[in-house]
């Protein structure tokens, strides 16, 4: 039904009301390798054991040709979902364009991405995420990460809680463009991916 298709005025409403406010003014900190913090007050019992628990007390033990910033999944969670809704981001992430996940409308949801940190401290991590409805982009998330240290199992990062769009004029699909990045603007990984707002999951 054409009638009920949200009109490229609608779009760009929705567009300005989610406008992103000015990035903030910030300076990450110099960045310093494992082994320099490690060897820092080294005679310092308290700090020796205190940086242990940071950051392992290893150091160099992680493959040194793996990137230092590897991210391996993202999952919708989602306690209404019939089925885990997950994307395997060490595949082809090509064939997520043909894919999409679907949500019913109104459900609340949060992302979870899933990475590893190997060799170095990473400071700054981003979460950028743009939504596109019919080649209108519509909103722009940024999620502050944080700074992480290398270790062998990987880290978890959660969105807050969103709420999917519902109405008839907010069901179909949108592309989602996302983006894993740091303070030094490192791009570690870029994906983009479907979602499909539905009157029910099984439409």
């Amino acid at each position: 039904m054409a009638d009920d298709e949200a009109t490229p005025e609608q779009l760009a409403a929705i567009a300005a009301e989610n406008e992103e406010p000015e990035p903030v003014n910030y300076k990450p900190p110099a960045q310093k390798t494992v082994k320099e913090i490690h060897e820092l007050d080294k005679d310092d019992e308290s700090l020796r054991k205190y940086k242990e628990a940071l950051l392992g007390a290893g150091v160099g033990e992680a493959d040194p040709n793996a990137a230092n910033v590897v991210v391996t999944r993202m999952s919708l969670m989602c306690e209404a979902a019939p089925n885990p809704l997950v994307l395997d981001l060490q595949g082809d992430l090509e064939a997520f364009k043909s894919q999409s996940f679907v949500l019913k409308e109104g459900v609340e949801y949060k992302i979870k991405i899933s990475f590893k940190v190997n060799n170095e401290i990473v400071s700054g991590l981003k979460y950028v995420q743009q939504t596109y409805r019919k080649g209108v982009k519509i909103d722009k998330s940024d999620y502050m990460v944080g700074s992480y240290g290398p270790r062998s199992s990987e880290y978890d990062f959660l969105t807050t809680s969103e709420e999917a769009p519902k109405g008839l004029m907010a069901r179909g699909n949108y592309v989602i463009k996302s983006k894993f990045t740091d303070d030094d603007k490192h791009d570690h990984l870029s994906w983009e991916w479907n979602l499909n707002i539905k009157k029910d999951w099984k439409d």
